[in-house]
């Protein structure tokens, strides 16, 4: 969890994109047309989200409960399936 939080905080600071894949495979007349900023710390944001699911798992570990487990899974499938909507859709990151 804690490179995951470590990485969250690099990206909510708008820093860091160059280590988003697809964004660093971009090349450079490409990358102009996006905010890189924005999606920075959009993806930090999302990166929070993954770090309180493994939170919940971890959890799950030391409880010995199912239902933190159940919990944490239904909410990385959906903070996944957001994530994929609304980065690709509505042009929200371009210049």
């Amino acid at each position: 969890m804690t490179p995951f939080l470590i990485f969250a905080i690099v990206l909510s600071q708008g820093k860091g994109a160059f280590l988003l894949a697809g964004y660093n495979t971009m090349s450079d007349s490409e990358k102009e047309k996006y905010n890189e900023k924005a999606l920075a710390k959009f993806m930090g944001k999302v990166m929070y989200g993954y770090c309180f699911c493994l939170l919940l798992w971890g959890l799950n570990e030391l409880f010995k409960t199912e239902w933190l487990f159940i919990v944490g899974l239904i909410l990385f499938i959906g903070l996944t399936i957001f994530t994929i909507v609304y980065a690709n859709t509505g042009n929200r990151f371009k210049k």
